[in-house]
């Protein structure tokens, strides 16, 4: 098993090299590869950095194309999931399953935004597949989708400008702070519109029902 594991990897490394050489149509390629369930070595975040380091003019461009490329891809879990149903979800443990059920159905695509920018050991993988299965707003995926990947790409080309061959490393060390932070800042935007949902419904109740309700 371990020697056919190493050939699967070798191959896929050749992939990724050949996909580089076609520049933002390369990592077009690799991002939909890796958010379609089958992982490129070092993914889509390392060939954005490394790219955008060596070309700084094309980094906006290298970050549109990883953008795409990922939002494309999740459509393979989403459609797994609703095409599947259940049955998709029966290789995850059940206390994973309920937490997915319990994400969407009560911050839905907040819970799409927020996963697209956490990092490992996040379970994003069981979060696309039961948006599927829940039939999710394939609009309403797609959009919380690029918005959080465009968070995470670009904040990766900004580093790849900024720090040159040394962004990767301090990507590795710093993102799971970096992005717990994105989150954190998500959940706030979150809480306070529901916050000012409700008080626009508390000011929209006439005083005639304030009296009966009194």
């Amino acid at each position: 098993m371990k020697g056919l594991i190493a050939k699967i990897t070798v191959w896929l490394e050749k992939i990724q090299a050949v996909l580089v050489s076609f520049g933002i149509f390369g990592v077009f390629g690799i991002a939909l590869l890796d958010a379609a369930l089958i992982p490129i070595p070092g993914g889509p975040d390392a060939v954005v950095m490394t790219l955008s380091h060596l070309n700084h003019a094309m980094m906006p461009l290298y970050v549109l194309a990883a953008v795409l490329g990922s939002t494309f891809g999740c459509l393979v879990p989403y459609w797994i999931g609703r095409v599947s149903g259940e049955a998709a979800l029966r290789r995850f443990s059940p206390e994973k399953r309920a937490r997915a059920t319990q994400l969407l159905n009560r911050y839905d695509v907040w819970a799409m935004l927020v996963g697209a920018v956490l990092p490992p050991p996040f379970p994003f993988k069981i979060l696309l597949i039961s948006a599927g299965v829940f039939r999710m707003n394939t609009l309403r995926f797609l959009g919380a989708l690029a918005l959080g990947r465009s968070l995470r790409f670009l904040l990766e080309g900004v580093m790849a400008v900024r720090y040159g061959d040394q962004a990767a490393e301090i990507f590795k060390h710093h993102y799971p702070k970096i992005g717990l932070g994105l989150a954190v800042v998500i959940i706030a935007i979150l809480i306070l519109n529901r916050l000012r949902t409700r008080r626009r419904k508390d000011d929209e109740i006439p005083e005639g029902d304030l009296r009966v309700a009194e």
